[in-house]
């Protein structure tokens, strides 16, 4: 046999047994049924710091798993859903907007539960000059000129504040003196900055205040409880997975670390 010949026998031989390692190295490397599995938790932004811990935990209980925090007010996480973002779990810091996505259709029934719940509080920036109010009205009456308060139409916490404002009187006189934010966070930013005289925030967040650049001036009543709820979305490719986070939430080392951050039992 020529040499010509015997080469272009054992180039394509070659070839094949190339071709063959490779498909082996394939087979024996990590699939995409081995790679993580990522679930994306809305949370309202009040949550931030307790579920940062429990994702963390949560990681760390469950290998294979990735938790992707999406934080913001609960009514824009609500609408982000009903445009259909990619989302697993809703957990929101009111009812109002887990009915409106209930009403759409929009999470798993069965899988709804209250998980804690919070207390409404206004605080003022240290060594403000001003007298500390010690009721609404003083806040309307009073030389408290900027008050923060959550948006009411995409902040639960702004709904909480704006109902306990009209059941005691004062909505009107106060909203005159607003700077609405679009979350607690913001909030509470604008008093430890200075650029409000006072804001409506709350407990949790007034406690676990990095800077504490503020103090607590007094608890706010409100008309309805302020309870946290959490779901599991329809539309979520990783159902399973999505009850389990929710379980853990609701369940014992879930419930500790809430505590941890001031978040009372629902």
């Amino acid at each position: 046999m020529s040499e010509s010949k015997a080469k272009k026998l054992v180039l394509p031989a070659l070839a094949a047994i190339l071709c063959l390692f490779i498909f082996a190295l394939i087979a024996v490397s990590p699939g995409a049924e081995d790679q993580p599995t990522t679930i994306t938790v809305s949370a309202a932004a009040s949550l931030t710091e307790a579920f940062t811990d429990i994702a963390r935990e949560f990681e760390a209980d469950h290998p294979g798993t990735k938790v992707e925090l999406n934080l913001a007010g609960s009514g824009t996480l609500r609408t982000q859903i009903e445009s259909g973002a990619p989302v697993d779990i809703f957990a929101s810091a009111s009812e109002s907007d887990m009915n409106l996505l209930s009403e759409k259709g929009l999470i798993e029934e069965s899988s709804r539960k209250d998980f804690a719940a919070n207390t409404l509080v206004i605080v003022m920036p240290e060594k403000t000059g001003s007298e500390i109010p010690k009721t609404l009205e003083d806040l309307a009456a009073g030389n408290i000129e900027k008050i923060a308060i959550g948006n009411p139409e995409t902040a639960p916490i702004g709904k909480y504040t704006k109902q306990a404002l009209q059941t005691a009187g004062v909505w009107d006189e106060v909203e005159s003196k607003a700077i609405f934010a679009d979350t607690v966070k913001q909030v509470l930013t604008y008093v430890e900055t200075g650029e409000a005289d006072a804001g409506f925030v709350y407990e949790t967040d007034a406690e676990n205040g990095k800077k504490k650049l503020y103090e607590i001036a007094f608890t706010v009543p409100v008309s309805e409880p302020i309870s946290y709820p959490v779901a599991v979305i329809k539309d979520s490719k990783n159902k399973e997975k999505a009850q389990e986070f929710v379980d853990f939430v609701t369940g014992a080392r879930g419930q500790e670390i809430l505590a941890e951050y001031g978040f009372k039992e629902p």
